[in-house]
């Protein structure tokens, strides 16, 4: 193995105490079309593996209509691609008017990604409680007033 020494070892600061290779690629744009090109691909990655699923799903069951699984799969497939879609066209969101509209457009995922994960708790809530043999009933109630409270406090915030 080779030897090195410390100048090849540590990343190089500044005076204040700050990397430059940091800044080389937060002022660089074509770093950051890059960047933003691999989440979109990902994030898109993973709403086609989510629409996969919900499809391969409603295929073998129809009969049983939406499902907590169902919804999970619909709720991670929209999360996921209206990242993508808001990563890939960041530049003409950012130019979006009213502003409203565009916290609109760059919250709501984040809350839908809340609910979707909320789902999957009480889908596992469900289960436990199933396995031992107590009521499920209280748990719909209780994750649908969850939901309402954290949308109306983003709402009035």
């Amino acid at each position: 193995m080779g030897r090195y020494g410390v100048d090849e070892a540590v990343i190089p600061y500044n005076l204040n105490g700050e990397s430059k290779w940091w800044h080389d690629i937060n002022d660089s744009p074509l770093w950051q079309d890059r960047i933003f090109h691999i989440l979109t691909a990902l994030y898109g990655l993973v709403a086609v593996i989510a629409l996969v699923q919900l499809v391969r799903i409603q295929l073998r069951v129809p009969e049983f209509g939406w499902t907590t699984q169902k919804v999970f799969h619909f709720l991670n497939f929209l999360v996921n691609g209206v990242r993508g879609l808001v990563f890939i066209f960041r530049r003409n969101v950012q130019d979006i008017h009213p502003e409203i509209v565009r916290h609109i457009l760059l919250d709501m995922p984040s809350l839908v990604f809340f609910t979707t994960y909320a789902l999957l708790v009480l889908f596992w809530a469900e289960i436990y409680y199933q396995a031992r043999a107590e009521s499920t009933d209280g748990l719909r109630p209780i994750f649908f007033t969850i939901n309402v409270a954290v949308y109306s406090i983003q709402v009035k915030h």
